[in-house]
């Protein structure tokens, strides 16, 4: 008997849902709340290692094709995280100090940006983050930098503080051998 992932109840033979990109396997009362999931996946990607094998010149070409996208695919969310910037803290105090240093009120700093009054005033109050288009716009009209350096900065913050000096949890709990 399996349980069902949505109730607890013990179910003999569970039915596979599919509720907002989950997929569980559910009792029969339970199949109303998401979408069944087909079985037919399994003997599609059956198929599909059956048809790569089968002839060898597609499945070289096919099979490289394949292990470059996902090995690229894997790399590509780290890369792309690792070479983000991440935007400062206090990038309204630093908008909001550059634009008055060169004497711009916020409509005529909006005019020259070709954007609205209104999304200066609340990126200034900091109620919305910049896009990548307006914090370029404003990084070059107001001569700063809103962007935090790269992430090697948190790391080096991280591994300076050291645990060792202090109790750590190790020193607190109790193991129940």
């Amino acid at each position: 008997m399996v349980q069902c992932e949505m109730c607890g109840a013990e179910t003999a033979s569970p039915k596979k849902i599919k509720v907002e990109g989950a997929e569980l396997d559910v009792c029969d009362n339970c199949v109303d709340f998401g979408t069944e999931v087909k079985t037919q996946q399994s003997s599609t990607t059956s198929t599909k290692y059956s048809t790569s094998s089968s002839s060898g010149k597609s499945s070289g070409s096919s099979g490289t094709s394949r292990s470059s996208s996902s090995g690229g695919s894997r790399s590509r969310p780290s890369d792309m995280f690792d070479d983000m910037d991440e935007i400062v803290q206090d990038y309204d105090d630093r908008i909001r100090d550059a634009r008055e240093s060169i004497g711009l009120s916020q409509e005529d700093l909006a005019k020259e940006l070709n954007e609205k009054a209104s999304l200066i005033r609340k990126l200034e109050r900091g109620d919305m983050l910049p896009s990548d288009r307006v914090q370029k716009k404003l990084e070059k009209k107001l001569e700063i930098s809103l962007t935090a350096g790269s992430a090697g900065a948190d790391d080096e913050e991280w591994s300076g503080g050291s645990s060792t000096d202090g109790t750590t949890l190790g020193d607190v709990v109790k193991r129940k051998d």
